[in-house]
């Protein structure tokens, strides 16, 4: 078995910001675990898993952290934004609080985040569209393609557009990576364990969680 270096050749730092409550614990352990929680608790400081996927050709390691949205825990939460490269900023589509609130989100993501890092926004709970939808998707639509962001509503619960939104900002992650290597820039925020392509290409590799790992 080789070494952990040997095993992806990109790792890649996605946080999920948002409000308390608007399901960014659901939306980690769905991707990474495939599980949905009822019961889930708020979260308290900073949590993460990995999952590995075959972007290209290329091995990435996604290291998805999930961050807590309350005020009080913001304090001890902001230097996870370093190293970034991603991030899902997520809103409940069900309460527009949520919502009102994503400008002040993003306001902080780029205040502590590199000013490269690619941004999607995502409305959550859209399983309970026909129930109590306060955001429209066509005004969170615009708001995001007026902000250069990427979107989309997810639902945790059932799966919902969860697996796309990952690779998709994932595969915009990745893209730009290769843009900057090819125009000569550094990239400080991404890390390339090895340059030889791996013989397997595809979609994705099965999940994994890891208790701790390396910052990207």
């Amino acid at each position: 078995m080789g070494s952990e270096e040997e095993d992806y050749n990109f790792v890649f730092k996605v946080v999920l910001i948002g409000e308390s409550g608007v399901g960014k614990t659901n939306l980690l352990s769905r991707f990474t675990r495939n599980e949905f929680n009822h019961d889930s608790r708020t979260t308290i400081g900073v949590e993460f898993s990995t999952r590995t996927l075959t972007v290209d050709g290329h091995i990435v390691k996604a290291q998805i952290w999930d961050t807590a949205g309350l005020e009080r825990y913001r304090a001890i939460t902001s230097a996870y934004y370093r190293g970034a490269v991603g991030a899902l900023l997520v809103y409940d589509i069900t309460k527009h609080q949520t919502y009102d609130s994503v400008e002040r989100w993003l306001k902080e993501l780029y205040d502590h985040a590199d000013a490269s890092i690619v941004v999607m926004l995502v409305g959550n709970k859209c399983d309970l569209t026909d129930q109590a939808r306060e955001v429209p998707a066509e005004e969170a639509k615009m708001y995001a393609d007026s902000n250069g962001l990427l979107f989309t509503e997810t639902s945790a619960l059932d799966s919902t557009n969860v697996q796309l939104a990952f690779e998709t900002i994932l595969r915009d992650i990745y893209q730009k990576v290769l843009k900057n290597k090819a125009g000569g820039l550094k990239d400080n925020t991404v890390t390339l364990s090895k340059e030889t392509t791996p013989s397997q290409s595809g979609a994705q590799q099965s999940g994994e969680r890891k208790p701790c790992c390396q910052n990207a």
